[in-house]
């Protein structure tokens, strides 16, 4: 991958969010990826954590699009998504995990930006790389619903994995030392290193991907432990291949099992605030 992973991920991030009915907001992360469709078409997909579109109880979410002008600087202009109509949901769950997946009509400056479904890791990427315990991993949201700017771009923080990470067959999500706010769900969280050495090899090489989706934090006893839930992305794959077979309809949604799993979507007064209450809390 010659390209820099993370300039991409910031351009295709995105804010979910939905006004309420008593006047506050829903306010989830999402990211753009480009996933032709069966017949070749361009497609650009919106994945996110399934807790954010299913709990914006309205038919239309807004997603924040973000153009630049002739003078360079950017400006904020969310879009409108249909994401249910009165009888039915548009979007596709995961049968088992915290992911959605919905197909939007991006603005084309914007679907540019939709990064390659190839740049998910796949069920052998971590073993190829020897992903674990103590590698930094970068991960980018809304903490709060806040921006980086007047213009919606997303924040990047990072942390390092605080768990083993095994086949997403038998572990299908790991823990990440970072701390987790509302707004911060569906975020992309990604690694990149230059020049990694793997143990053992004198080979150095660049690694780029993404290693999954934000969806939940870890509590005890009502305390926030400052763990991160990350669910594999491998899920975020299956999640989009669903898009392809629209006459299965996934099962309800299996929540994660991690002790004290709680996700972090969030409610606020104003898009722009930086407090808010999360959801359930």
């Amino acid at each position: 991958m010659s390209v820099d992973i993370s300039a991409q991920l910031i351009q295709a991030t995105v804010q979910v969010e939905q006004q309420l009915p008593d006047g506050s907001h829903i306010i989830g992360t999402g990211f753009l990826v480009n996933d032709p469709a069966a017949d070749g078409k361009p497609r650009t997909v919106l994945v996110t954590a399934n807790h954010v579109l299913n709990r914006m109880t309205g038919p239309e979410a807004h997603i924040g699009y973000r153009f630049q002008g002739k003078d360079g600087g950017w400006r904020y202009d969310p879009r409108p998504v249909l994401i249910r109509t009165k009888t039915a949901e548009l979007w596709t769950h995961n049968p088992k995990r915290d992911v959605a997946a919905i197909v939007v009509k991006a603005p084309p400056e914007f679907a540019k930006s939709a990064i390659p479904l190839d740049w998910l890791a796949g069920g052998d990427t971590f073993a190829k790389y020897q992903i674990g315990p103590g590698d930094e991993m970068m991960v980018l949201g809304y903490p709060q619903g806040l921006s980086a700017d007047s213009a919606g771009f997303p924040i990047l923080r990072s942390g390092r994995v605080a768990s083993p990470i095994d086949a997403p067959a038998t572990s299908p999500t790991f823990l990440l030392d970072f701390r987790v706010f509302p707004g911060n769900s569906g975020g992309p969280v990604f690694i990149s290193q230059v020049d990694r050495h793997r143990p053992g090899s004198d080979q150095a090489e660049n690694v780029q991907f993404v290693a999954g989706m934000l969806t939940q934090q870890v509590e005890l006893n009502d305390e926030r432990l400052e763990i991160g839930i990350v669910t594999d992305a491998t899920f975020i794959r299956d999640t989009i291949a669903l898009l392809d077979k629209p006459n299965i309809h996934a099962a309800p949604q299996t929540p994660d099992t991690t002790p004290g799993a709680t996700d972090a979507p969030v409610t606020v007064t104003d898009a722009a605030a930086n407090v808010g209450t999360a959801v359930g809390d």
